[in-house]
């Protein structure tokens, strides 16, 4: 199977792209991304060694680009990470996430008609749920839970996922979609939580936390993820959304804790900021139709899957402090300047 990868060279793209590698040797991955501050090209530098794997450069929500790369490439499958994903920076600038979120899919999905009625799976998140009471542990989102969402950011990816619902419904797209909580582990961008606060706490900054820190998220290891959206993609029944959670949740200020433990660092680098508008309280997804269609289960614990994740932090330093200097954006401007 030829499987095109969108926003590969981000966070879980790039987990998928090893993790399908890794698993499938007769598959091919192609991955489109447009290496926006996000995208990272040394994250999949293994990869690019492996004759399996193409890289192309391209946005999305570029017609001609998408029509060219399918008419040239032939997926089998499409499997659309790609997604501005930041909450704080759909707050400043919310015209962007419409932009990649909503018209890229509908230009893939237009190119998945096209050419062969293309199998397509969105990757969504539990944020077009909205929150839930902090005080209400018992409650739940699943795959029936109203739409409600917070933020331009969270707006953008139910807009989407809606698109993608039309789509199989209007013209018979072959269409998944998962919705899952947060993501930890390897490549993960330090402007997230969790190798934000390692980042900072190893050059002995200060960590800041929204408001009290006692927002709870549901964490799920990335791999966990991976394992996910490839039995989704191969076993799942076509039109379903599928709810991906970690049974992981965790206080914002409890993982900082965790972390500075972890590092040998002192809570006195904790710094309460101003909290974010409109910051939702609490995620917990039941993952209950997953495992009962597909025998999915997450494999990593929280207490596993963060050990393992600031350790890998702790090997990997130029990764993550190139990113910090910028220094990683100089990959782009040398090779893809002139293009």
């Amino acid at each position: 199977m030829k499987i095109l990868v969108t926003g590969g060279a981000g966070f879980i793209g790039s987990n998928f792209v090893y993790y399908m590698l890794d698993r499938y040797p007769d598959d091919q991955i192609v991955c489109l991304d447009k290496l926006t501050y996000a995208g990272n090209l040394s994250t999949l530098e293994s990869a690019m060694r492996d004759p399996r794997f193409r890289f192309v450069r391209g946005d999305i929500a570029d017609v001609q680009a998408v029509d060219a790369l399918f008419a040239s490439e032939r997926p089998d499958a499409v499997v659309n990470f790609a997604a501005e994903s930041h909450v704080d920076r759909s707050i400043e600038d919310p015209q962007i996430f419409l932009v990649t979120n909503i018209l890229g899919t509908q230009v893939l999905m237009d190119a998945c008609r096209k050419y062969g009625n293309i199998r397509y799976h969105q990757v969504s998140t539990d944020e077009v749920y909205g929150d839930l009471p902090l005080d209400r542990p018992d409650l739940m989102f699943t795959e029936t839970t109203p739409i409600h969402t917070s933020s331009p950011y969270s707006s953008s990816k139910a807009g989407a996922d809606l698109l993608v619902q039309a789509y199989y419904r209007t013209y018979g797209l072959p269409i998944t979609i998962s919705r899952c909580s947060n993501n930890y582990g390897p490549y993960h961008f330090p402007e997230k939580l969790i190798p934000l606060m390692i980042s900072r706490a190893l050059a002995d900054e200060s960590l800041p936390v929204y408001g009290d820190g006692k927002n709870v998220r549901d964490w799920l290891y990335v791999e966990d993820h991976c394992d996910a959206i490839d039995r989704i993609l191969r076993h799942g029944r076509i039109g379903e959304v599928y709810n991906v959670g970690g049974h992981n949740e965790m206080s914002n200020i409890d993982i900082v804790k965790l972390i500075l433990r972890r590092l040998g660092k002192p809570e006195s680098l904790i710094t309460y900021v101003k909290d974010r508008k409109g910051h939702d309280l609490r995620y917990a997804i039941d993952p209950t139709k997953i495992h009962a269609e597909l025998g999915w289960l997450p494999k990593t614990t929280f207490a596993d899957g963060i050990v393992k994740t600031i350790d890998w932090y702790l090997d990997n330093r130029k990764w993550w402090q190139d990113i910090v200097s910028g220094e990683y954006r100089k990959d782009y401007q040398r090779l893809y300047a002139q293009k």
